[in-house]
């Protein structure tokens, strides 16, 4: 899943390339839905342990190109293309991915603030800090595949770096 990703999944194909039936990973999940949920949360554990291996930052600044080189490297990315996929899913109410995005998303944001944190930030900013963070990262993470000028982009990643530095000011 973390290869082809959740548009289209089917579980026959899926069933197939584990080798087992479409019939077993109902009878181990309940249904496609919780089968998803489990990747995905499990794809998140792998993507908040890369962040937590991360050695502290100089700064702020230095922080946010850190996190955003590793949100670039596998298997973060290949994590983060299935969390979006997901909340696309829950961004229309559909559960259990709603409940399951939350929850995440929750699990995602600490590892950001204890970066961070670890890097020198306060807390509070910290907080603050890891919230433009996200938000512009799965901007910059949603426009990639269609993005033409790469160099646009690190440049906006360096712009967040002066903004979020200036949340300490």
């Amino acid at each position: 899943m973390l290869e082809h990703g959740l548009i289209g999944l089917s579980l026959r194909p899926l069933a197939a390339a584990l080798g087992t039936s479409d019939r077993m990973l109902i009878y181990h999940f309940g249904s496609k839905d919780e089968l998803v949920v489990d990747v995905m949360r499990c794809s998140n554990d792998r993507a908040v342990t890369q962040i937590a291996a991360l050695p502290a930052s100089r700064g702020i600044r230095a922080a946010v190109e850190d996190l955003w080189a590793a949100v670039q490297t596998d298997p973060t990315n290949r994590c983060t293309r299935m969390y979006i996929q997901a909340a696309a899913l829950g961004l229309l109410g559909r559960e259990p991915y709603s409940s399951a995005v939350r929850t995440a998303n929750a699990v995602w944001m600490a590892a950001l603030v204890a970066h961070l944190v670890g890097s020198g930030v306060d807390r509070p900013i910290a907080e603050r800090a890891a919230a433009m963070i996200d938000a512009a990262f799965m901007g910059f993470q949603l426009d990639q595949p269609l993005d033409t000028d790469p160099t646009a982009r690190d440049r906006a990643v360096a712009d967040l770096g002066v903004a979020v530095a200036a949340l300490s000011s």
